[in-house]
């Protein structure tokens, strides 16, 4: 009998509603905004690979980042790679996707625009 308890409790432990950590209120009420950026620690080979995927296979919008657009500059691959995960991070996070891109990226609050390059937010 113990053993059908458990089987019980954590059948109704994996049916509670998740919450999602996208949009999290602050105590002000406003919500709590969060851009995908390169992680700084991550080395140029592998900001490229996952850069390369992210404007493949990954479906980011890449178009602000090619040459004569607002993102092109600076012209490093960081700041390319910022673009194009955090392009692809608000266009999939409410289907699942992730802030990863093995291990080459982070989450910041803090807002990566500068100048008339403007990183999508979408709550």
């Amino acid at each position: 009998m113990p053993v059908l308890g458990l089987v019980l409790a954590l059948l109704l432990l994996g049916s509670a509603p998740k919450k999602s950590v996208q949009n999290v209120t602050r105590t002000d009420g406003k919500e709590f905004m969060e851009w995908c950026i390169a992680d700084e620690q991550a080395s140029s080979e592998e900001l490229q690979m996952a850069l390369d995927w992210a404007c493949g296979k990954g479906g980011a919008d890449c178009a602000e980042i090619q040459p004569h657009r607002p993102c092109f500059l600076p012209n490093m691959v960081k700041d390319h790679a910022s673009f194009a995960f955090n392009s692809y991070y608000q266009k999939f996070k409410h289907k699942g996707a992730t802030c990863y891109f093995n291990s080459a990226a982070m989450i910041t609050d803090l807002d990566p625009s500068h100048g008339s390059c403007k990183f999508p937010y979408l709550p």
